[in-house]
């Protein structure tokens, strides 16, 4: 059941990780169209592992817009499912479908070249 999918509240944004910058902190762009510095919260650093292309809950800090705190972490399934929500883009990239798209692009090449229909 997907009862317990977080969404996100007043104050709260939904982000994709752009590049980890090491120490707890990445680049994350917000799905309200901003770039912020991400800052992964110190108990959820130990348990969770943050890579780029995820997709986090952030918490808007009121003094700092370009900082936000990341609260919690998607997994593939929860991104998907928010997206069907109509709470996430439907041009936003949840991080498996990127790897996938890359398997299927390099299964594609094999039909360019040679057509044995031609010869």
């Amino acid at each position: 059941c997907s009862s317990d999918l977080e969404f996100k509240e007043e104050g709260q944004e939904y982000a994709q990780v752009v590049r980890m910058l090491g120490n707890g902190r990445c680049e994350c762009f917000c799905y309200d169209g901003v770039t912020r510095l991400g800052h992964i919260r110190g108990k959820m650093r130990k348990k969770v592992w943050v890579t780029a292309g995820d997709i986090v809950l952030v918490g808007k800090r009121d003094f700092q817009d370009e900082k936000v705190d990341i609260l919690h972490k998607y997994s593939a399934d929860e991104a998907r499912n928010l997206k069907q929500y109509g709470e996430l883009p439907e041009t936003a990239r949840i991080n498996e479908t990127a790897v996938d798209q890359a398997m299927a692009g390099d299964g594609d090449d094999d039909d360019i070249g040679i057509d044995f229909d031609d010869i």
